[in-house]
């Protein structure tokens, strides 16, 4: 006796064939990389990124601090090839401020393209107690710099 109802389907086994019995592949070793090398010799630098106020102000709390530059020290700022270089010096005009603030002069930050709201990064080189403040177009244009020169030495190979 037959049911009645729509007919099920069944897969005929021989058209089917069963998967092959396959080894399960071990994982290839990972590479042993070497550990991370800390940043030490005679070029010590340390980076921040920061967003300057229209007053010309930016947060550089962690940097003046590595750098051991206390409140009311003087700082000398200067330009050169489009950033912001500051360094200690008693006869400066520039004072570090006590809240950890950075405030940028407004003939430097003009002659560099830098306005409020913009994002800048700051490097701190510890073994020479300065300070180097690039504008964005800048690391931009360095980095272009450095990627264009990556894929030309990759095309050669």
């Amino acid at each position: 006796m037959r049911r009645s109802g729509p007919a099920v389907e069944q897969l005929i086994g021989a058209l089917i064939p069963r998967p092959l019995p396959r080894p399960i592949p071990t994982p290839a070793p990972l590479p042993n990389l070497p550990p991370p090398r800390a940043p030490t010799g005679p070029n010590r630098i340390e980076l921040d990124v920061a967003r300057l106020v229209r007053a010309g102000r930016c947060s550089a709390r962690t940097l003046l601090h590595q750098l051991d530059w206390r409140p009311e020290h003087r700082l000398v700022v200067d330009v050169a090839d489009g950033t912001i270089l500051i360094q200690r010096h008693p006869g400066g005009r520039v004072l570090t401020d006590p809240r950890g603030a950075l405030t940028l002069p407004a003939a430097p930050r003009q002659l560099c393209g830098i306005c409020g709201g913009d994002r800048i990064v700051l490097a701190a080189d510890l073994t020479r107690d300065r300070m180097t403040v690039y504008p964005m177009t800048v690391v931009v244009r360095l980095l272009a710099e450095h990627h264009a020169r990556l894929a030309d030495g990759r095309r050669g190979r």
